[in-house]
């Protein structure tokens, strides 16, 4: 699947099964929530806090997946082309951090 597939999935399936999109606002909102809930797996699992056993059983992947599900909401309620986007932005880093991160003495 391809950021424009799903992105027009997203939006189908609001169209099918929500009643709306959320407001920007509250999709923001929504979005560091989600970001909230992968940062504490991480924290926990992969950092230095002790993890929980209630969390012991939380999927990365499935929390990685609503951060997307809301950034592809936000991207079509705002009017953006995912796909156009990531590919510019790409290109920008490209040319701008090509040298910069093999100079990077702290990543050797």
């Amino acid at each position: 699947m391809n950021l424009q597939d799903a992105q027009k999935q997203v939006d189908d399936w609001i169209k099918m099964h929500g009643v709306r999109y959320f407001n920007e606002l509250t999709n923001m909102a929504q979005l560091t929530e989600e970001v909230g809930e992968v940062a504490r797996i991480i924290a926990r699992r992969y950092g230095e806090q002790s993890e929980k056993e209630s969390d012991k059983n939380k999927d990365l992947g499935e929390e990685l997946a609503d951060v997307l599900f809301v950034v592809l909401c936000l991207a079509n309620q705002t009017g953006i082309d995912l796909k156009d986007a990531f590919e510019k932005k790409l290109d920008l880093k490209t040319k701008r951090d090509h040298a910069r991160h093999h100079n990077n003495q702290k990543l050797k």
